[in-house]
């Protein structure tokens, strides 16, 4: 097993905890721990997949990594009280 299978099967193994703990409702798709997790298995996927050189992957995971910061940004800023 070569070191981009390895964090490659990291990656998707962190992505696929996230929807099994969403899908059987032990966690909620608006948490930060679903958000994290998508957005440390989304980069360690995409970052396995710019080693082997497959860019389609490259793209999908970096969008979905994307997505998830931005998600989890917005939720951040979204959840503190505004004092003004």
């Amino acid at each position: 097993m070569s070191i981009a299978d390895i964090i490659g099967t990291i990656g998707v193994a962190i992505l696929l905890l996230g929807y099994f703990l969403n899908s059987y409702g032990f966690i909620s798709a608006e948490t930060k721990t679903y958000l994290m997790l998508n957005i440390i298995g989304s980069f360690t996927a995409g970052a396995a997949s710019l080693i082997i050189s497959f860019y389609p992957f490259v793209l999908l995971e970096g969008i979905w990594c994307l997505v998830s910061i931005i998600a989890l940004v917005k939720q951040h800023y979204l959840s503190k009280p505004n004092h003004s």
